[in-house]
């Protein structure tokens, strides 16, 4: 089987290993297509997506377009990279999302949260490497901000009192893998690791399910916080993360390759 792999970073520690495992095992045939360049010959029997700059989804949508598939289809990763439509569609379809207020500009940010007493984070509304992520504490570090912030789209979303790491919950297809990880928002806080799916409350799991049935992904990544007792409160999407450090992850990525280039032969 011929899969492509739409990525600058071939050499990733997920895609590295998922691609060991089926050069060697399978003699499967893994191609590399740089983001940056036009489709050339028979498309492969399945792609996967790891980029989520515009030339990469533009390259995704011609194949799609000669009949590929791709995993995760360019309208889904392409739908994980505005945090205010996220939001929207998370919450009309009933997820959990953390309630999220946009603004056009770091003026218009100063002035609608003018009253604020904080905390409050701040994200950049399109997500991409390099983005801001910031926690501001007051009405005067939220003015300070947007003084000097570049003139951008951003979300607002109020700071949820945690212990002061996030969970990552990551499928693979039907795999599922999770990770507390410390929060950017809290440096100090103690250092996280692998979780058992089995330490997670109950209702995670399906919540994770429920994600990928709403934006249409196949091999993607729930930010969650406790919001307190167990109950899980979003507060970010991503279509195809790295998934570094777990276990079984590089397998599972290989089994889904193969499986939804099965499928698209068909």
């Amino acid at each position: 089987m011929r899969i492509g792999l739409i990525t600058p970073d071939p050499g990733h520690p997920l895609l590295a290993a998922a691609t060991a495992l089926l050069t060697s095992s399978g003699g499967h045939r893994v191609e590399v297509l740089d983001p940056a360049a036009a489709p050339d010959g028979t498309p492969a029997d399945v792609y996967l997506l790891k980029s989520r700059t515009p030339r990469a989804l533009a390259l995704a949508r011609e194949l799609e377009s000669r009949g590929a598939r791709v995993v995760n289809s360019a309208a889904a990763t392409g739908r994980c990279q505005d945090r205010t439509a996220m939001a929207r569609d998370a919450l009309r379809a009933g997820l959990p999302f953390a309630p999220t207020r946009s603004y056009a500009s770091g003026a218009e940010l100063a002035l609608g949260e003018a009253a604020s007493a904080g905390p409050v984070v701040v994200k950049s509304r399109h997500s991409r490497k390099g983005d801001v992520v910031v926690r501001l504490d007051s009405a005067s570090r939220i003015r300070d901000f947007a003084a000097g912030a570049a003139h951008e789209p951003y979300v607002v979303q109020d700071f949820v009192r945690n212990p002061g790491w996030d969970h990552k919950l990551w499928a693979v297809g039907p795999h599922l893998f999770a990770a507390v990880r410390r929060s950017e928002l809290s440096p100090h806080a103690p250092g996280g690791g692998p979780v058992p799916l089995a330490e997670l409350p109950p209702a995670w799991p399906a919540l994770v399910r429920r994600v990928g049935e709403v934006f249409g992904l196949d091999v993607y990544g729930v930010d969650v916080i406790d919001g307190g007792g167990g109950d899980a409160l979003i507060i970010d999407v991503n279509a195809f993360p790295g998934i570094r450090n777990q276990p079984g992850a590089p397998d599972a990525l290989a089994e889904f390759a193969l499986r939804a280039g099965r499928e698209a032969l068909r």
